[in-house]
């Protein structure tokens, strides 16, 4: 499994870098920093453009431009083998920590809503439950990573984006958009997320050992945040942070009760230790949390409750030299009560799951004359015990009476072609899973980009990828809904191009893509039926063609960004078959951002997005109702010093009425202020 962050060395600096060739700096094996480069826009940056180090950023208006990116900071998820500035061909989206400390949000799940392809359908505010899709997929089919190791949850992905560290812990967020399965392997079928957090020992802002920051804000419907965290950085460093977040809600359930209310805390520690030959790493986090879940599952029960937690450890290394072998370990376990009726398991009986996934990653690439290669294999095993998911169990214990094991194995094989003004990179992952009888299946797939002199690059590619059913497709048979335990895997083949024209101050991108899907699996019902209830089933083929455009523009202390996602499926749906995920797809999405600074320390964020979804859905009184479209405006006032910064924002400051899922109403309009405080930075 690729880790995001190359190895640290010597930098070699160099000025006025953007008109020169990349491929000779592949093959120096060492740290290259370029200067006065500026910020790729969002919705439409490759890895190597978009991310931006914070480590030398002023307090006056030059804050927009002056910047510096290191090679080590933008070799991201585009392939197996990490490969230099410039030289990706396949785009990458990267929300660096400045777009995340000036965004209005709350939570890392409203940070993705920043993110032209990325479609985030929220049940509840604060990261409570929410589905996260790419390009008109489900929530079940990416792969969400912390720090390159896949935190996916089989059970279901509902639950997936129970992240345990703090959204301050973030260093950037990358979001690979089409299939990732030759880089990911399974259940990446139509993208990826990376999650990479800080690591300070790779920081040089200060002398200072130690660094420290604080958070405490507050807002509408009885939210409050508090989060610190604090680190020690030398060969060796350490970081631990820790927060806890609660809301009373915006909304009540008929007999007068909060059924939107929400508590939670998390914890995270991460330490490092770099020597010539080497570097470790390694992170455990604990994510908890409670929430009323009103009407989340069914539009029956408007007082459901849903208590998560997990557990993540992971254990990472990297040797240096010649050939870069990069073994990885991890192991994370999850726990779900749900209560359909809260707090009365006497009327209808909670259900109660642990979940457990152990992995081993071994990976390693090398250069040689006919470029770079990549090699390596997987092993992962899911684990689920329950009261009603899996076959029963030989020996029951506790509360757990049903389960399921399988286990999955791959391996893969990439090679990197690298010329100066072209990049090729191909190879293909092995899969097999242990359900089911799955045989050895192979999945290749293809990139390439070409720079067009010093402004012009286009790039094309293709992909395939696969991805296993979750627990809950497989086995859930309570509630009004009726699984298929034997669900075949999804597959997609996928065919992507595009062109960026890229200058100092501005930047312009389009690209056009093709989804060809079979095997889709989906909860369906069958209107016609008063006592109709959801099946999971694989619904055949289904054909996305997409196009995404974007724009971006900064100048002094104004940066403006515009994208635009528009998306066709043109699976024949019957009028009476009533889909849950997989034909509510987002046929518009429009974004926008303002960045400026006011005056002095005084910046302003403005945040845009209009989006159109497809697909209906049954409302309470038993009426089919159409998605409709609706507009949100975010927006934040940050005062930055350098040792403390204070802020004010409002989400859906139109107070517009909206829905992301079904029968659950979005908040109207609210308000936060808080305040950060910095030590040793």
């Amino acid at each position: 499994m690729l880790k995001p962050l190359f190895n640290q060395r010597k930098a070699l600096r160099f000025r006025q870098f953007t008109r020169k060739g990349y491929a000779l700096f592949a093959c120096l094996g060492r740290v290259v920093t370029i200067g006065v480069l500026s910020v790729a826009t969002l919705q439409s940056a490759t890895a190597a453009h978009r991310h931006v180090s914070t480590d030398e950023v002023s307090n006056d208006t030059t804050r927009v431009t002056d910047k510096e990116a290191t090679l080590d900071d933008v070799e991201v998820t585009g392939s197996r083998a990490p490969l230099a500035l410039g030289q990706a061909a396949r785009m990458v989206t990267v929300l660096s920590r400045e777009d995340i400390q000036a965004a209005p949000v709350q939570s890392i799940n409203d940070l993705l809503k920043l993110a032209v392809g990325v479609d985030v359908r929220q049940r509840g505010p604060l990261g409570a439950q929410t589905d996260i899709g790419i390009r008109g997929s489900t929530s079940e089919q990416i792969t969400i990573l912390l720090n390159g190791i896949n935190i996916c949850d089989p059970q279901t992905g509902h639950n997936t984006f129970d992240i345990p560290c703090d959204i301050s812990d973030i260093e950037r967020i990358e979001v690979l958009e089409g299939p990732a399965g030759r880089i990911y392997g399974t259940s990446s079928l139509a993208g990826a997320i990376n999650i990479v957090t800080q690591k300070h020992a790779q920081r040089e802002v200060t002398d200072e050992k130690w660094l420290g920051e604080g958070r405490l804000e507050g807002g509408s419907y009885g939210y409050l945040q508090t989060a610190a965290r604090i680190a020690y950085r030398q060969a060796f460093y350490s970081h631990m942070s820790a927060s806890y977040t609660r809301s009373d809600g915006y909304s009540r359930s008929k007999a007068g009760a909060l059924n939107s209310d929400y508590k939670g805390g998390k914890m995270f520690y991460q330490g490092g230790y770099e020597h010539e030959k080497a570097r470790l790493d390694w992170h455990v986090g604990l994510s908890t949390k409670g929430f009323g879940s009103n009407t989340f599952y069914s539009a029956k029960f408007d007082e459901q409750y849903e208590n998560t937690t997990k557990i993540y450890t992971a254990l990472q290394s990297e040797t240096k030299g010649r050939i870069h072998f990069k073994p990885s370990i991890y192991w994370n376990r999850s726990y779900d009560r749900f209560e359909l009726i809260r707090g009365t398991e006497e009327k209808v009986p909670f259900n109660y799951h642990r979940t457990d996934v152990f992995g081993i990653n071994l990976n390693c690439f090398f250069d040689w004359s006919a470029g770079r290669t990549a090699l390596g294999t997987e092993f992962r095993n899911e684990d689920i015990v329950s009261t009603n998911l899996g076959e029963p169990l030989d020996h029951p214990f506790n509360v757990y009476k049903t389960g399921l094991n399988r286990t999955n194995m791959s391996f893969h094989l990439e090679h990197n072609v690298l010329l100066r003004r072209f990049t090729l990179s191909a190879g293909l992952i092995v899969v097999k899973n242990t359900w089911n009888e799955m045989p050895f299946t192979v999945y290749p797939g293809i990139d390439a980009s070409f720079r067009l002199g010093d402004n012009w690059k286009v790039y094309a590619s293709y992909n395939e990828s696969l991805r296993m059913p979750s627990f809950t497709e497989l086995y859930y048979n309570v509630g009004g809904h009726q699984a298929d335990k034997y669900l075949k895997p999804e597959e997609l083949r996928a065919i992507e191009g595009g062109v960026k024209y890229h200058v100092r101050w501005f930047s312009v991108k389009a690209d056009i893509f093709y989804h060809h899907a079979r095997n889709m699996i989906d909860w369906v019902m069958d209107t016609r039926h008063a006592d109709a209830i959801w099946q999971s089933m694989n619904h055949t083929k289904i054909n996305t063609f997409g196009q995404e455009m974007s724009l971006d523009f900064q100048h002094s202390a104004v940066h403006f960004q515009l994208a635009y996602c528009h998306l066709h499926q043109n699976k024949d749906e019957l009028p009476y078959l009533q889909s849950q995920y997989s034909l509510e797809y987002l046929r518009h999405k429009v974004t926008a951002q303002l960045q400026t600074a006011l005056f002095a320390r005084l910046y302003l964020t403005l945040d845009y997005r209009w989006q159109d979804r497809m697909g209906s859905y049954t409302d309470t009184v038993g009426n089919v109702q159409d998605y409709r479209p609706y507009s949100v405006i975010d927006g934040r006032l940050t005062w930055d010093e350098d040792t403390f910064s204070i802020y004010i924002g409002g989400n859906n400051l139109t107070n517009h009425s909206y829905v992301d899922y079904g029968n659950v109403p979005q908040p109207g309009c609210c308000f936060v202020a808080g305040a950060r405080m910095r030590i040793g930075q």
